[in-house]
């Protein structure tokens, strides 16, 4: 992941962009990764561990209407969440993620290994739905980890 992360902090460097990242599933892991990196402070603003559903509420702003309708792990929360972060922030790059980890939590639609991960550059928003393999709550962390910095680096690098 070293290369990856490296990759992601030259580049909004040189485009001179900074990061936000607000995070559930992963703990802070994503946030833990870009900040290993040496200079770092230069592109990233903040990371929050937005764990609770009471903290996405007060601090990103989601919405009650959309925890309890479609719940913390969804399309609309995690969109909710990166567009609350753009604004807070006032970062050009923010990104949200939303999911079971398990071992528990998960059900028949909403299974231990779903994850939203929603990355907000200037105007353009995307959200993506992973399905991990259950191998695990530390496995699940690091690919949405994984996922999300790859995720990251492609949609950083042809924007313009």
């Amino acid at each position: 992941m070293k290369n990856i992360n490296n990759k992601i902090v030259s580049c909004l460097k040189r485009k001179k962009l900074k990061i936000a990242i607000a995070e559930s599933c992963t703990g802070g892991m994503l946030s833990s990764v870009i900040t290993s990196i040496s200079g770092s402070s230069k592109v990233f603003t903040m990371g929050l561990v937005t764990y609770s559903n009471q903290v996405k509420s007060s601090i990103l702003k989601v919405s009650q209407k959309i925890i309890k309708k479609h719940g913390a792990v969804s399309v609309q929360c995690c969109l909710a969440m990166v567009n609350n972060l753009y604004k807070i922030s006032k970062s050009e790059v923010c990104v949200s993620i939303t999911g079971i980890a398990g071992p528990t939590g998960g059900s028949k639609l909403k299974p231990v290994g779903l994850v939203f991960i929603g990355i907000r550059i200037g105007k353009k928003v995307f959200v993506n739905k992973c399905n991990f393999k259950n191998n695990g709550r530390i496995f699940i962390q690091k690919q949405t980890v994984k996922k999300t910095l790859n995720l990251l680096l492609k949609l950083i690098k042809q924007d313009n």
